[in-house]
C-alpha cells in the first residue's frame, strides 16, 4: 500500500521502557490484556518499527503503579526524548502523590520537556471522576494535556462516562481518550460528543472494530480530534497505519489523522 505520510507521521501513543526491564514490563502488559504483544518495548525496537512506515515524532511514556516511581520514569522518559530528537515525552504522576508535590512534579517536567501526561486509571487503579484524583487535573490544567486510557469492560475505573464528567468539570484541561474513546465500550462514547476539549487516538481499537464501526466513531465525534497512534508494543507499525488505510477516509482526512491534528493540538 502506497504511502504518501512518509517523514510526516506523528505516533501519539507510545510505551517505552529501559532494556533491562523491557521484557518484563512487556510481558506484565501482554497478561494484563491477554494479547500478544508485538514488539519488544524497548527504544530501538519503537525506532525500527515506525521506521517501516516514516513515523516521524513519537509520543513517549510509561506509568507508575506507586508513587516512589514517578520521578524516576519521568527522568527516564525525558532523557530519553533528550537523546532522541524523534521523541515527544509525556510524563505520568500517581494519585497518592500529595498535591504540592504533584505541582512541583509538573512544575520540574515541563522545564525539562514534557508536553503532556500519561494516565492509566486501571493499572493505576483510581476512577477517572474520583474527586480524590482531582488534584491531578488541577496540576495539568491549562499546562499539559492528559492522554487517558480510556474504557474496558473488565472495570469501570476508565468509563467513558467518568472521562466525560472530568472534562465537562475542568473545561481548562485538554484531554486524549485513548483507543477511539473507550476501548471495549465503544457504545459508550457518545458522551463525549460536544466537549471541546476531548480528543481521541486510534490504537488498541481497529483490531476488534469493524471499519464501518470506527468510521461512524470518527463520524461521530470529528475527524479533525483523532490522532494515528500504535499503543507500541502492542501493535505493529505497518499493522496500524494499514488498518487506518483500509477506512473510508479522504485524502486531507487521512493527512489529518496521521500528523496534521496532532501538529494543531498538541503542538509537535
Amino acid at each position: 500500500m502506497e504511502n504518501k505520510y512518509a517523514g510526516k507521521i506523528i505516533d501519539t501513543h507510545a510505551h517505552i521502557y529501559p532494556d533491562k526491564i523491557a521484557e518484563r514490563a512487556v510481558h506484565a502488559i501482554g497478561d494484563f490484556y491477554d494479547i500478544k504483544m508485538a514488539k519488544g518495548g524497548n527504544i530501538a525496537g519503537l525506532l525500527e518499527s515506525g521506521s517501516k512506515i516514516g513515523v516521524k515524532k513519537y509520543v513517549v511514556h510509561s506509568l507508575a503503579t506507586t508513587v516512589h516511581q514517578v520521578q524516576s520514569i519521568n527522568n527516564f522518559i525525558l532523557t530519553s526524548a533528550k537523546e532522541n530528537e524523534a521523541f515527544v515525552p509525556f510524563a505520568t504522576l500517581h494519585p497518592g502523590m500529595l498535591e504540592s508535590d504533584m505541582f512541583d512534579e509538573v512544575d520540574r517536567v515541563i522545564s525539562l520537556g514534557a508536553k503532556g501526561l500519561k494516565l492509566h486509571p486501571d493499572f493505576q487503579k483510581f476512577n477517572i471522576d474520583d474527586e480524590n484524583v482531582f488534584k491531578i487535573y488541577r496540576a495539568c490544567k491549562g499546562r499539559l494535556p492528559i492522554l487517558f486510557h480510556a474504557g474496558d469492560n473488565r472495570y469501570d475505573f476508565s468509563a467513558p462516562t467518568r472521562l466525560a464528567r472530568v472534562a465537562k468539570l475542568f473545561p481548562d484541561l485538554k484531554v486524549i481518550a485513548a483507543h477511539f474513546g473507550g476501548y471495549h465500550r465503544w457504545e459508550e462514547v457518545g458522551v463525549y460528543k460536544g466537549l471541546d476539549n476531548v480528543y481521541y487516538d486510534t490504537c488498541s481499537a481497529l483490531f476488534m472494530l469493524t471499519p464501518r464501526e470506527a468510521e461512524d466513531i470518527i463520524d461521530m465525534l470529528g475527524v479533525d480530534r483523532f490522532f494515528f497512534s500504535t499503543d507500541y508494543p502492542m501493535w505493529d507499525h505497518e499493522d496500524e497505519f494499514n488498518n487506518v488505510m483500509k477506512l473510508s477516509l479522504s485524502e486531507e482526512e487521512r493527512e489529518m489523522v496521521f500528523y496534521k491534528n496532532a501538529e494543531r493540538v498538541l503542538g509537535i
